[in-house]
C-alpha cells in the first residue's frame, strides 16, 4: 500500500515536470527528455523501495531478539524461512526452519530467576539490486543468567542473509560468531568464559563452518561488505 501510494506521487512529480518543461504550444522534439524524466522516476522509486526494506529488515531483525530475551522460541522461529540455516557460536548448523525451531526449543525457558537478554544493535544492512535478497551485520550484547546460579555478559557479532518471499521478508541464515562470554563478577579483565557447549541430545546437520577461539583470543568474524570509502 505503503509503495503504490509512492507511485502515485511520482507520477504526479513527472507529468508536473513535464508540463514545466515543454509548456503548450512549445514545439520541440521532447523524447529525450521524457526518456530521462521517466530514468529519474524509476531511480526515485528503486530507493523509496530500498529504504522500505532497510526498515523491514530492521523490524526483522530487532523482533528476532525480543522473542528472544523472552525464550518464545516459536515467535522467533517463524521469523525464519523453510530453507533458512542457524548457526551458534561453536554449535554447528542447523538446516530447515524445523530444525531451527527444534534447535530454539533446546534453550532455556523463561522461569522465575532466569535472565536472557539479547540486544540487536549496529546494523549494517545491504540489499542486493534483485531487491529479494540481503545481508546484515549485527552485534548482540547478551545477559545470561540464573538467580543464585550465574551471570555472564556476553558478545555475538552476526553475519545474516535474508530473503523476500512473496513480499515478507524472512532470515534466510542466521550465523552468531561469539565474541567472548565473561564472568559477571570476576569480569573480562581476568579471561573469558568457554562458549556454550554443543547439544549433545540435538547434533547439528553440519559442522561449524568456522572454527575460531573466542576472548581473550582475537577473532574478526569476516565482512560481507566492501569498505564503503576505499572499496577494498
Amino acid at each position: 500500500m505503503k509503495m503504490r501510494s509512492v507511485q502515485i506521487v511520482l507520477a504526479l512529480l513527472f507529468v508536473v515536470a513535464v508540463g514545466v518543461a515543454f509548456p503548450a504550444g512549445e514545439k520541440k522534439d521532447s523524447s529525450a527528455e521524457v526518456a530521462a524524466l521517466k530514468a529519474q522516476v524509476a531511480q526515485l522509486a528503486k530507493q523509496v523501495q530500498n529504504s522500505q526494506d532497510y526498515v523491514a529488515i530492521s523490524n526483522l531483525q530487532t523482533a528476532y531478539g525480543y522473542y528472544v530475551d523472552k525464550c518464545q522460541w516459536d515467535q522467533a522461529a517463524d521469523l525464519f524461512a523453510k530453507d533458512s540455516t542457524l548457526e551458534i557460536g561453536l554449535r554447528g548448523v542447523y538446516v530447515g526452519q524445523d530444525r531451527v525451531r527444534a534447535y530454539l526449543h533446546k534453550l532455556p525457558d523463561l522461569k522465575y530467576g532466569t535472565l536472557f537478554n539479547h540486544m540487536q544493535l549496529q546494523p549494517k544492512i545491504d540489499v542486493a539490486p534483485d531487491g529479494v535478497t540481503a545481508k546484515g551485520r549485527w552485534r548482540a550484547i547478551m545477559q545470561v543468567g540464573q538467580l543464585n546460579k550465574r551471570a555472564q555478559w556476553g558478545e555475538a557479532t552476526y553475519e545474516n542473509d535474508y530473503v523476500k518471499e512473496g513480499g515478507i521478508w524472512k532470515i534466510k541464515k542466521l550465523h552468531a560468531y561469539f565474541t567472548y562470554y565473561a564472568d559477571y563478577y570476576k569480569g573480562w579483565d581476568k579471561g573469558g568464559d568457554p562458549p556454550p557447549a554443543a547439544l549433545r541430545d540435538l547434533p547439528p546437520d553440519l559442522p561449524p563452518t568456522e572454527t575460531y577461539k573466542l576472548y581473550p583470543d582475537i577473532y574478526i568474524p569476516p565482512y560481507h561488505y566492501k569498505n564503503p570509502v576505499t572499496g577494498k
